[in-house]
């Protein structure tokens, strides 16, 4: 199977090897390689402890949450709307992997037109955090929209129907914390249901990005922590799109790319996805 490739910066070695009810899973992948990267993960148990807190380590997290929905509902709104013979808006069901603390898992739930969502991550330490977070909200709790799973995609047991299967399927700043991306991409898409989607958020690798999120973010100005980025593993806008035109069943893929700006928070800025943070999507074919 075809991986990820650079398709620029040739020296760099590696890329892309790259209630209503919760989900039900019947059937488990074939054997893989893991996408958990140990490093990654003791990493960010050491910051479960601040992962709510919204000027910690996570402050920059919190600030795009905004945008995450932002481009879902862009995604969702670039295609006419299927007949549905129930009347009314429709419920969607998410699964958001890599949830970390819940900051996008625990907002989607909040969302009126969301039927279901289920977090899954690697660490019950992280995990832990966002179950505690959900119990300060007796309201969200009762309402039994929202499910969290302490487990890799690969060892989540794929569904058996379409109706266990997710409209939004999302991975956002995950991608590049992997260390298969291109299995764990493969892992990741027998969840989207016909006619949803499959969304990221990741970084390109370029000088530019470099300089802004390990040189400056980490070192000059610590706002995010240090070892919280690998340039090495950002993927480009181009790379990611090229990966999945070789996909069949997939396509009208969309991105975004948004720059954050002190004082102002994250905004979207035309052309950006091509050397800094981006959005990313691509939809599944609809069965005829």
């Amino acid at each position: 199977m075809a991986t990820l490739r650079p398709s620029s910066l040739r020296g760099v070695p590696r890329l892309l090897k790259l209630s209503p009810h919760t989900i039900r899973y019947t059937s488990t992948h074939t054997a893989g390689p893991s996408s958990v990267n140990p490093q990654e993960v003791a990493h960010f148990n050491a910051l479960a402890s601040s992962w709510w807190d919204p000027h910690g380590p996570s402050r920059l997290l919190h600030l795009m949450n905004p945008l995450r929905h932002d481009f879902i509902s862009s995604c969702q709104a670039s295609v006419p709307a299927p007949r549905d013979p129930q009347p009314g808006p429709k419920q969607l069901r998410y699964l958001d992997i890599g949830c970390g603390g819940g900051i996008f898992t625990e907002s989607a739930a909040r969302l009126p037109s969301t039927a279901s969502v289920t977090g899954i991550d690697p660490s019950a330490e992280v995990l832990a955090v966002a179950k505690s977070h959900l119990r300060q909200d007796p309201a969200l709790l009762s309402q039994k929209k929202l499910n969290y799973l302490n487990t890799s995609i690969e060892d989540l047991p794929v569904p058996q129907s379409t109706q266990d299967q997710c409209d939004v399927v999302s991975l956002f700043e995950v991608i590049e914390h992997t260390a298969h991306p291109s299995a764990f991409l493969e892992s990741c898409m027998p969840f989207v249901k016909p006619g949803g989607w499959l969304v990221l958020s990741t970084i390109s690798r370029t000088w530019t990005s470099w300089l802004t999120t390990v040189v400056v973010a980490e070192e000059v100005i610590r706002m995010v922590p240090r070892g919280t980025h690998d340039w090495r593993n950002y993927i480009n806008e181009d790379e990611m799109r090229g990966w999945f035109v070789g996909r069949p069943g997939w396509g009208q893929p969309r991105a975004m790319g948004v720059m954050y700006l002190p004082g102002l928070g994250w905004k979207k800025v035309q052309g950006s996805e091509q050397w800094g943070n981006y959005f990313f999507a691509v939809r599944k074919d609809e069965e005829v």
